[in-house]
């Protein structure tokens, strides 16, 4: 009996130190897209480059600065030298 007790302590435990290790929110610990993968997953008319009509979140926000020549689409070589965007930091 006392050995049951004992397993039931140690299943509870590591249990409860596998829900505390995994990080919150969903999205931490993913890494951004590289620079082709965004073309590929955001380019919806397939030209090798995306308009701003094309990209959403911090790649709109920034859209201008990123868009270096200003002909009004990103191309590979403007989103690879765009800054990262920062990431928010976790709240506790």
């Amino acid at each position: 009996m006392k050995s049951i007790k004992i397993i039931l302590t140690v299943m509870m435990f590591s249990g409860s130190v596998s829900l505390f290790a995994q990080p919150q929110g969903g999205q931490e610990g993913q890494k951004p897209p590289t620079a082709e993968e965004a073309i590929k997953k955001l380019d919806a008319d397939k030209d090798g480059k995306l308009s701003k009509a094309e990209v959403k979140g911090p790649l709109k926000d920034d859209f201008t600065k990123i868009d270096t020549d200003k002909d009004g689409f990103l191309s590979l070589d403007e989103l690879k030298k765009a800054p990262k965007p920062e990431r928010k930091k976790p709240t506790e």
